[in-house]
């Protein structure tokens, strides 16, 4: 007796659910304004990071050998 044949499609994630869903509530203009708001979001946030980062360098130059 065989085996029945094993399907090889993925299960879609839920950040592909999420995108489906978005594409059918969204015009593309919409959708597009939307990702390019979050991907400045992110942006902003690893400038921030960067800075923080920067300023505690700066800091512990300035404090000299410890």
């Amino acid at each position: 007796m065989q085996a029945p044949p094993v399907r090889a499609t993925a299960i879609p994630s839920f950040t592909d659910a999420l995108r489906r869903v978005e594409s059918l509530l969204l015009s593309g203009g919409q959708r597009t304004a939307r990702r390019n708001a979050w991907t400045s979001v992110l942006e902003d946030r690893r400038r921030a990071k960067d800075r923080v980062e920067a300023q505690r360098f700066l800091e512990r130059a300035a404090a000299g050998p410890s």
